[in-house]
């Protein structure tokens, strides 16, 4: 596990990377002021339920990023442990038990001081949503956006997802991006095959291996990390698609959505686990 501290606004917060089941992330955002706390894509309840005790804090809200099995598994008893409101894509709320509040685009969350604004990141999945606390500057990503990778388009499409990748691109470098799954060092494999020359690539690789080799979590990176590394934000990068000619991958002049489709076969032929 990883703790951040942030502080804003004379009001402490913590920012706490749970692991579970085998390689996902859930969240908990705690207001050590107020002893009050939002869980995020909640996987294992039991985990979440342990560090709420640890950290002695009240769960006051869960928030679903979408609504695959191993990012909501965890609600049901969290639920029935506090009776906390679920926040879910309004798209995909009949997939997901006991929801009070569906969500799209532009609506804004609310928790003590903090204000989330809802990011529609379809592609995943049709409905998939981010969660972008500026006052903390953090990004909850779900599987729209991981460290030099994305989730693959399983029940959206590669067009939308692309679109989802350009929303994220456009905040500030220095939001930390809280995503679902441990796989950056399986991403970096694909991002090297393709960006090897990328000096910004291979220092951030580096970081990542090294990480893992201590047993370290990768999350959170930066947004401003991803927009130099991340092959899925580079897809209309005119250096990145010279370099993807050379390698033959794909034409210089081919559409930036053709691109990034092609990255998420290239990612899937891989032997590395895909994340769903």
């Amino acid at each position: 596990m990883s703790i951040i501290l942030v502080v804003r606004a004379a009001m402490s917060f913590i920012i706490e990377s749970i692991p579970a089941f085998k390689d996902n992330y859930s969240f908990i955002i705690g207001d050590k002021d107020l002893g009050l706390a939002v869980a995020v894509d909640p996987s294992d309840g039991e985990a979440i339920l342990n560090v709420l005790n640890k950290q002695d804090l009240f769960l006051a809200l869960i928030l679903n990023t979408h609504h695959h099995a191993n990012h909501v598994t965890g609600n049901e008893k969290l639920y029935q442990e506090f009776g906390a409101p679920i926040i879910a894509p309004a798209k995909e709320q009949n997939r997901i038990p006991n929801v009070a509040r569906g969500v799209g685009d532009g609506d804004i969350v609310s928790f003590s001081t903090l204000r989330a604004t809802v990011i529609e990141t379809s592609g995943h999945t049709m409905g998939h949503v981010s969660y972008y606390f500026p006052q903390i500057d953090a990004l909850f990503s779900g599987d729209a956006l991981f460290s030099l990778g994305c989730g693959k388009p399983s029940g959206g499409d590669p067009v939308r997802a692309w679109e989802s990748i350009k929303k994220l691109r456009e905040l500030p470098n220095e939001t930390l991006v809280y995503f679902g799954h441990e796989c950056s060092e399986d991403n970096a494999k694909l991002a090297l095959m393709l960006d090897k020359d990328n000096p910004d690539l291979q220092r951030i690789a580096e970081k990542i291996s090294i990480a893992r080799a201590k047993g370290q979590p990768t999350v959170p990176t930066t947004i401003g990390e991803q927009k130099l590394a991340n092959p899925f934000m580079r897809v209309d990068d005119k250096a990145f698609r010279e370099n993807l000619q050379k390698l033959s991958f794909a034409p210089a002049d081919a559409e930036p959505a053709a691109v990034f489709g092609k990255l998420c076969l290239a990612r899937a032929k891989l032997t590395y686990p895909d994340p769903v």
